[in-house]
């Protein structure tokens, strides 16, 4: 590079004069660490693209590693005309960094990744110092952690046991390479070292003892952490594509357009035109039928011809990823009656946020919604309800009036969006309390019927509810009630016939007494109407998987099913499911998920267990809470019951915590004793003379080198102590390192000494 003859450029002459004259930087001579250290870039590198679907690792691997070499070959040279073309690169890269992070406002978290990648190949060329070194392997450290962040699968599970498997082994040649050992001069009366073999800087052993260790420490730290419910970051991730720039809605594409059907023919737009020949079901079957305008519930739709993931869902807590909601009860299925009065919600064009609806009355909590696509679904949004905002790449959406978000493109693989929702409180003594005065809207839409079926089925309602022990009034416990009651006294059926002019309902509570999975939320909700309390029927995925790995709910096809949203006036609308096998309530915020990985860690050993050993572990955990709550609250009444309970436990409590410390300094006495003993002699004998100058306020910092903390003793003791010091930290430098053997005779006198005048110093 010297060849170009950068200097004789006007202006760069006297520059490059003064930076002729500065003296050599001290190199880095091994080459293990400078092979580990690009291997742990490259690991790096590969894990980001894998996590982020890109093929950054085709341009940057090759391109690093030629710099490394390059670097190696020059590492006794300035390289001042490398030097300048790195950062002439770095300035490009900077403005090509700016450019990309304008178009990707939403998630620079990638952005940012290939900015780093881009500066690590312009780095990699000139390497010269332990240090620049350091700076590769924090680069190669932060891209793992931004694959981590992206990643959703667990693809990247094996990329930090690698990246670990590989940064102690370089950990061990950064440290030696900062000892410097092999430039220390052999000190008077040392023995002289024997030729020996050449061997590895380190145990193979060792290291993968210690990997193992670090492996399950940080799995049980993974485990017991606790996970608090809350985003860090204001910009939430949501797919930039230019092929969505431009879908707006049109006359097409305002309908709901799913890409398989189930109970109908496929139209040219998506809509469902009709049945088979007889009455089967026609399209994809595995695809759930209730993604339409309009659907037929005679058939069996809830079978699958296969199990497959559709979305991968990271939520603040889990629920009911709600899809659909249909007002219209058709006697036979359900129908959207307002499918063509959406409401169009256009985002401004510097960011994907789109404004919905604002919060609804009562506590709620904020809950944020990342949705991925793995399969492809109908143009309908799957979100908690109710949704407040959605970041989204298309320029509009749409909101129906039954809360549903609709988008004018379907959702493709790969496409990922975010969803705030204001998720209401479930206070059940609230909801029993709402008023039954509802708003004409409400009862116009949400309290229809057939005629010729209401009074057949409030009779039988009214019958389910004469069941109670205590006569029900408010509707929200009519509500749980009827839940209860469909789930107890009617079940899934194989076969279910409806003839011509039947009503559905009707045929399940009295013919078949029982129906397909998703009869049972149609039942609910046309028993509620028939007791004038609004309802309608809901369509979404149930929570799903939660993979405690990835921190991702997985979302199967199977996971799709209907139930009942039942409206409280100054409330809202909250769901109830009566179908067999599920909870009465879906799951919401209200369920603590602090500890959520160790529960569902618990279960997945209780699968594994038979049942006797799961019901002894749970009964042995239930009786020491509970002796540990007996004594507690034995020991709390003696305190607080007279004023010599509660000196007697003041002075109890003090001679506990005296006994205590006592105790706690002959156990850490004790212990260091014991792992001294096990010490070979040099490492004993150095790890004494550190202990006596802890004792003396001297205390080595775990990030000093030995010598570096015996060249610091030297500024704050006397000669002659610091001296000791120095002696006896070269031989344990030289033993552990260089593996020479020490004068431990020699050593062990000088230490006496040490001691002696730590000794006096005291007196």
């Amino acid at each position: 590079m010297d060849s170009l003859k950068l200097h004789r450029i006007p202006g760069i002459t006297q520059l490059w004069e003064r930076l002729q004259t500065l003296p050599k930087p001290k190199t880095e001579e091994s080459i293990s660490l400078r092979v580990l250290v690009q291997v742990l870039v490259i690991i790096g590198i590969v894990a980001t693209d894998i996590a982020a679907d890109t093929t950054m690792s085709a341009w940057a691997i090759p391109l690093s590693l030629t710099g490394g070499a390059y670097s190696w070959y020059r590492r006794k040279k300035r390289n001042i005309a490398m030097k300048f073309i790195i950062a002439m690169g770095m300035l490009g890269t900077l403005v090509y960094f700016f450019g990309n992070l304008l178009n990707n406002l939403n998630d620079t978290r990638l952005v940012l990744a290939e900015l780093l990648i881009q500066l690590q190949v312009l780095h990699s060329f000139d390497l010269p110092r332990r240090k620049d070194l350091g700076y590769s392997m924090i680069i190669g450290l932060i891209l793992l952690g931004v694959a981590g962040t992206l990643s959703e699968t667990l693809a990247f599970a094996p990329f930090p046991v690698l990246f670990l498997t590989i940064a102690l082994p370089v950990l061990v040649l950064d440290y030696r390479s900062r000892l410097g050992f092999d430039q220390i001069p052999r000190q008077r009366g040392e023995e002289k070292p024997e030729k020996q073999p050449q061997k590895l800087p380190f145990s193979l052993t060792r290291l993968v003892s210690f990997l193992a260790i670090v492996m399950a420490i940080g799995l049980l730290i993974f485990a017991l952490m606790p996970r608090f419910p809350g985003y860090q970051l204001q910009t939430f991730p949501v797919t930039s594509s230019i092929e969505f720039e431009n879908e707006r809605f049109n006359d097409i594409n305002r309908r709901i357009f799913n890409p398989g059907v189930r109970n109908g023919q496929e139209g040219e737009n998506g809509e469902a035109t009709g049945e088979g020949e007889n009455g089967e079901a026609i399209g994809d079957d595995s695809l759930y039928y209730g993604f339409q305008s309009q659907i037929d519930q005679s058939l069996n739709n809830s079978s699958f011809s296969i199990s497959k993931v559709v979305l991968r869902v990271r939520s603040q807590a889990p629920g009911f990823w709600r899809v659909l909601a249909f007002d219209r009860y058709t006697g036979k299925g359900w129908e959207i009656s307002r499918d063509d009065k959406l409401l169009t919600i256009s985002r401004p064009p510097w960011s994907y946020r789109f404004f919905l609806t604002p919060s609804p009355a009562g506590e709620t909590r904020s809950i944020i919604q990342t949705y991925t696509v793995v399969d492809r679904l109908p143009n309908l949004l799957p979100a908690l309800y109710q949704a407040r905002s959605v970041y989204f790449p298309t320029p509009e959406v749409a909101l129906d009036p039954e809360g549903s978000i609709r988008v004018p493109v379907t959702l493709g693989e790969d496409l990922t969006y975010t969803v705030v929702s204001d998720v209401p409180s479930r206070d059940r003594a609230q909801l029993g309390q709402a008023s039954t005065k509802y708003p004409q809207t409400i009862r116009k839409y949400y309290l229809q019927i057939p005629p010729e079926s209401r009074d057949k089925i409030r009779q039988q309602a009214e019958k389910l509810l004469s069941k109670a022990t205590k006569p029900i009034t408010n509707p929200y416990e009519k509500a749980l009630f009827l839940a209860q009651a469909l789930k107890q006294s009617y079940s899934v059926v194989p076969t279910f016939q409806l003839e011509e002019g039947e009503d559905l309902v009707e045929t399940f509570l009295f013919k078949y007494q029982g129906g397909y999975p998703d009869h049972f939320a149609t039942v609910l909700t046309v028993m509620l109407r028939s007791l004038d309390i609004p309802s309608r029927l809901s369509v979404g995925f149930a929570t799903g998987q939660f993979n405690p790995f990835t921190g991702f709910y997985l979302v199967r096809n199977t996971d799709a099913y209907a139930l009942t949203e039942v409206y409280f006036p100054d409330r809202g609308w909250f769901s109830f499911d009566p179908l067999p096998g599920h909870e009465i309530v879906p799951p919401s915020w209200e369920e603590n998920a602090t500890f959520g990985v160790l529960r569902q860690f618990w279960h997945w050993v209780a699968g594994w267990l038979p049942s006797p050993v799961t019901s002894f572990l749970s009964y042995i955990v239930t009786k020491v809470i509970e002796a540990i709550a007996w004594v507690a609250m034995r020991i709390w009444l003696f305190v607080s019951s007279s004023a010599i309970g509660f000196f007697s436990g003041l002075i109890g409590a003090i001679a506990f915590a005296f006994l205590s410390w006592l105790t706690a300094l002959r156990v850490r006495s004790w212990y260091r004793w014991r792992n001294l003993a096990k010490l070979p002699p040099m490492e004993r004998l150095y790890q004494q003379m550190l202990q006596v100058l802890a004792a003396k306020g001297y205390n080595k910092n775990p990030a000093q080198t030995p010598l570096e903390y015996a060249a610091t003793m030297r500024e704050q003791l006397q000669q002659g102590t610091a001296e000791i010091i120095i002696e006896i930290s070269r031989a344990y430098v030289q033993w552990r390192y260089g593996e020479q053997n020490p004068n431990m005779q020699y050593l062990r006198q000088r230490y006496r000494n040490l001691w002696q005048k730590s000794s006096n110093s005291r007196h």
